[in-house]
């Protein structure tokens, strides 16, 4: 085991500058980050519209040729109208799944009533979603025309976080499922994955990967990482309480994929405080994970542990970030009721963490981070 140590920065950047973009495109998030392995060139994907969740969302990718200390935005017009019906795109992942053969996941959602938010305050409900993958050929410069992904049976279904793959080229979509926007029963969250042994051609049934029994307890926003066994992987979840009204520390699991299904062991609680969290697991054994905390200060922080995540210590954390929040929103840690914390989800300013190897030593954060009218995508390079 590597001998402890605390993380420290040893650069940073923006890959998208909001400042510099037209107002229709000013608002960035749901951020990913990816490095080709057959050219090594690194690519990020991301949401951009007028505002959060705005009807008029869709995807901006930006590639860096110099190991991404600079970045080009990639002008592709993505198709936002599904089958002759408008939408908006969020939750790009990428994923190369042979040697120049690129994939781009994304969720796509109905906005043929764009009055309509995306989520109802009075059901609770989301609105109608597909999940959706192009491919590119050269590089992400242009890509193909959109196809669904199946979900067959759950419905308010959207992407959450990065494609998992494993050396043998099976990979992996994440998602999360609840329910319709105006469906009136009461709703069920819970995390999906479903599995591809052809390169993203065909995908198995979607095997649940989180769910309370009870309802009571929601896992959001999973964040799924490869371990150094084939199939196994973790994952990292916002974790929220319906019933005390308030967020719980951040939960990790673990789990393998057999030939006879999903094999997990049951989700605990970390003692990381926070919302969405991105893990990494290291060739040397650490777990990382880079994590969003909008309680007071409000910060992005690099977390490890030595120990396969039953540890956290304090002292080896790193802020990678401090925010001020200018929105008007709930502080964490208050109790909080379902629908405000959908409202708020719309005017967070920070936020949205994603994590890559970098080199041997030192891994990639990425977050948005700006004003609630203006909001950029940041990197910061952590030496390990």
């Amino acid at each position: 085991m590597p001998p402890e140590k605390a993380p420290s920065i040893s650069d940073r950047g923006v890959i998208y500058d909001a400042t510099q973009q037209p107002l229709s495109r000013r608002a960035a998030f749901f951020t990913s980050i990816y490095q080709v392995p057959s050219s090594g060139i690194w690519l990020s994907a991301f949401q951009v519209g007028t505002v959060k969740h705005a009807p008029d969302s869709t995807i901006q990718l930006a590639r860096s040729r110099d190991q991404g200390k600079t970045w080009t935005l990639i002008n592709f017009n993505f198709a936002t109208q599904l089958n002759g019906i408008p939408g908006s795109l969020s939750g790009p992942a990428l994923h190369e799944s042979a040697p120049g053969k690129l994939l781009l996941f994304a969720t796509w959602f109905n906005r043929s009533e764009p009055a309509r938010p995306l989520f109802d305050p009075v059901t609770q409900g989301i609105l109608p979603s597909r999940q959706l993958v192009a491919e590119s050929l050269d590089d992400g410069s242009t890509w193909s025309n959109w196809r669904i992904l199946p979900t067959p049976g759950l419905t308010g279904c959207g992407a959450t976080g990065p494609i998992v793959s494993w050396p043998n080229g099976d990979l992996a979509f994440a998602f999360e499922s609840f329910k319709q926007f105006d469906d009136p029963l009461p709703g069920h969250h819970a995390a999906w994955l479903t599995l591809s042994h052809d390169g993203g051609r065909s995908f198995e049934p979607a095997a649940l990967v989180a769910r309370d029994p009870q309802h009571h307890i929601y896992y959001w926003d999973q964040r799924l990482c490869p371990t150094q066994n084939q199939g196994e992987f973790i994952g990292l979840f916002w974790t929220h309480d319906l019933v005390k009204k308030c967020d719980l520390a951040v939960h990790v699991g673990r789990a393998r994929i057999t030939a006879t299904g999903l094999q997990a062991e049951p989700i605990r609680a970390t003692t990381i405080p926070g919302q969405i969290a991105a893990p990494l697991c290291l060739a040397d054994g650490r777990w990382l994970a880079f994590v969003v905390d909008r309680g007071s200060p409000c910060t992005m922080t690099l977390w490890q542990s030595s120990d396969e995540g039953q540890t956290w210590p304090v002292e080896q954390r790193l802020i990678v970030y401090t925010h001020n929040e200018q929105a008007a929103v709930a502080a964490g840690g208050v109790p909080i009721d379902f629908n405000q914390y959908w409202e708020d989800m719309g005017k967070w300013s920070f936020g949205h963490p994603a994590l890559a190897s970098y080199s041997t030593n030192e891994v990639l954060c990425i977050f948005y981070a700006g004003t609630p009218q203006c909001l950029s995508i940041h990197w910061a390079r952590v030496r390990i």
